[in-house]
């Protein structure tokens, strides 16, 4: 090796070592807590197959309607689909891990060594479909977009770490935090990436109706408002080869068709007007899976097990309402739900109650708190009073509704509040009654025998299903008393929570807060898992807030079930291997193809 040679090489190790001191860590890959499964050169994820056979058309159904083709603003509603099969991010989470992500549109990052900034770098060849190279001033422009008054306001909540992002040149883009937070590298990798060309001067809230230019695999081919809408294979998908998109998207043709009933569609899927159902009506998959097609073995109907945090699905009190303002009125009202019955006569024993936040995984607190539990709450001066055992009872385990209907009536007499001719009446002399909100005709006969229960202890129910697009306006402004909602967890809960449950999202509107939560306590713990750098301390912290949530009667807890439940004519063709964490519908369309 010659002195020019040996000069070269040192010169080389120099600027590698100056650069990795200035920047800090350098990766193709992030796993939150632990070391990602596939290496920086795999192939292809193990849940797809990555010869599957490209071609053909799947037709799918969607319940009530669309109005826009922009799926980032609050006021209206996008069709199903698009958020998936048209926009791609920097990165691509991982089905069977628990929280990780691959370089998709980016080709890797550079996480600073003090983990105050992260620096993207977009691959070459990364296109829109228009032909556009994506380039860093469309990931700004993306992200200014999305953080603008203009959004959906959770991407604000989601991003509210982030103190500015800064083009480098091209094709390299940084992101500056506020502090550290161990995820926020990663989920600046779930910027869905779009084209400013796409708005051509117009208002983001303007661009309503605009085919979107976008960088994902397909295009739109034709739609009609609330009847249906057809995408289209781009030929010129830039990812075609990527080892994130290998064996992934394989059909030529994805339709969605529109019902408003959704018996209606269950009836059209056993006609042959689609080709897939996912069934969430214990009712329906008990009784009206049958049928010719059912006999003659072209429909497969099937269970698939997932091991997806199930969260928690429950109906939320609305404590920005004065009448669920106290916790103990909370707690009544949820002793007179009796699940045990509903899931025998209506649910054909198909659920499990929600039993937790975190329900369905190792985030859930136990019913007596644990030492590292009580050492976490001193640590973060959260009273000891609060870290008590869950209370379980309100869950009516033993199936005696008589009972928990006896606690309830004893809550509401420690209150003052008093039963004059069946109707219970507050201090104020008011009767009281409240108003659920629905958007699901199916709802109701769930709530029918709650309302049942709720007249025995003098309390009126009103409920009615109302037109969706009113229903997710009331939604977003709070105007509801009692409505049902699913918080899906992810393995590694972080800044979502703080548009679920976090003072700073209680009135903001659009966000996910729909209890009204806004406790100190609780703020504390949210942080402590998102800034947490060690998977156990976010373990822990998770199961404490788990505990509080829970002792508060934010909600009603409702149930939930680890498997999907679905329908398909056997028209196609699945990868031997499930994903660990993952939505039927994303699955589908990522990993299946046609005969």
């Amino acid at each position: 090796m010659n002195i020019f040679t040996k000069t070269l090489i040192r010169l080389n190790i120099f600027i590698f070592t100056l650069i990795f001191s200035v920047f800090g860590y350098t990766d193709y890959s992030i796993g939150i807590g632990y070391t990602p499964k596939y290496s920086d050169n795999f192939t292809s994820f193990d849940y797809v197959n990555p010869v599957a056979k490209k071609g053909g058309e799947i037709r799918l159904s969607a319940f009530g309607t669309f109005e826009s083709l922009n799926p980032y603003l609050l006021k209206s509603l996008a069709p199903v689909g698009l958020n998936i099969l048209m926009f791609e991010t920097l990165m691509e989470r991982s089905l069977d891990e628990p929280s990780s992500s691959y370089g998709h549109i980016a080709y890797k990052y550079i996480l600073a060594d003090d983990g105050l900034s992260v620096t993207y770098y977009i691959k070459d060849h990364a296109k829109f479909s228009n032909g556009d190279e994506i380039v860093a001033d469309d990931v700004l422009f993306s992200y200014q977009t999305l953080i603008s008054k203009d959004a959906h306001p959770q991407y604000r909540i989601y991003w509210a770490d982030i103190k500015k992002a800064t083009v480098l040149d091209k094709k390299s883009i940084r992101f500056s935090f506020h502090k550290k937070n161990p995820e926020l590298h990663m989920i600046i990798g779930d910027i869905p990436i779009f084209s400013k060309k796409w708005f051509d001067g117009k208002s983001f809230s303007e661009s309503i109706l605009e085919m979107p230019i976008a960088s994902g695999p397909y295009i739109i081919e034709d739609y009609e408002t609330g009847k249906y809408i057809r995408y289209k294979k781009n030929p010129n998908y830039w990812a075609m080869n990527e080892p994130t998109r290998s064996g992934m998207f394989n059909f030529d043709i994805i339709t969605f068709k529109y019902y408003k009933d959704m018996t209606v569609a269950l009836e059209a899927f056993k006609a042959g007007e689609y080709d897939f159902i996912h069934e969430n009506h214990s009712k329906r998959w008990a009784r009206d899976y049958n049928g010719p097609n059912f006999n003659k073995k072209l429909i497969i109907k099937e269970e698939l097990h997932h091991s997806n945090n199930a969260g928690i699905q429950g109906f939320i009190f609305n404590t920005r309402k004065e009448i669920f303002r106290d916790k103990k009125v909370r707690e009544a009202i949820t002793l007179a739900f009796d699940f045990n019955w509903s899931n025998k006569n209506l649910f054909y024993g198909q659920y499990k109650r929600c039993e937790s936040f975190f329900s369905n995984s190792e985030l859930s607190a136990n019913e007596i708190a644990s030492i590292q539990e009580i050492d976490l709450a001193e640590e973060l001066s959260i009273p000891r009073s609060l870290v008590i055992d869950k209370d379980y009872s309100v869950l009516n385990r033993e199936s005696n509704i008589r009972n928990n209907l006896y606690k309830a009536k004893k809550i509401f007499d420690k209150l003052g509040w008093i039963v004059r001719d069946n109707t219970l009446y507050n201090l104020k002399n008011e009767p009281v009654e409240f108003n659920f909100l629905l958007a699901q005709k199916g709802f109701e006969r769930i709530l029918a025998p709650f309302a049942h229960n709720l007249k025995k202890l003098g309390i009126k129910l009103k409920y009615r299903t109302i037109d969706l697009s009113l229903y997710q306006r009331k939604v977003d402004s709070f105007d509801y008393d009692m409505m049902v909602m699913s918080y899906p967890q992810s393995q590694s809960p972080g800044n979502e929570l703080i548009a679920m449950f976090h003072s700073s999202s209680y009135d903001k509107k659009g966000s996910y807060n729909l209890a009204g939560i806004s406790d100190p306590n609780v703020d504390k713990l949210i942080e402590k898992i998102i800034y947490s750098n060690n998977r156990d301390e976010m373990i822990i912290a998770s199961k404490l807030l788990d505990r509080i949530l829970w002792n508060n009667y934010y909600l009603l807890p409702n149930w939930y079930i680890d498997k999907h439940r679905i329908a398909y004519f056997d028209n196609f063709v699945k990868p031997e291997k499930l994903p660990k964490y993952y939505e039927p519908l994303d699955y589908v369309l990522k990993t299946w193809a046609s005969n």
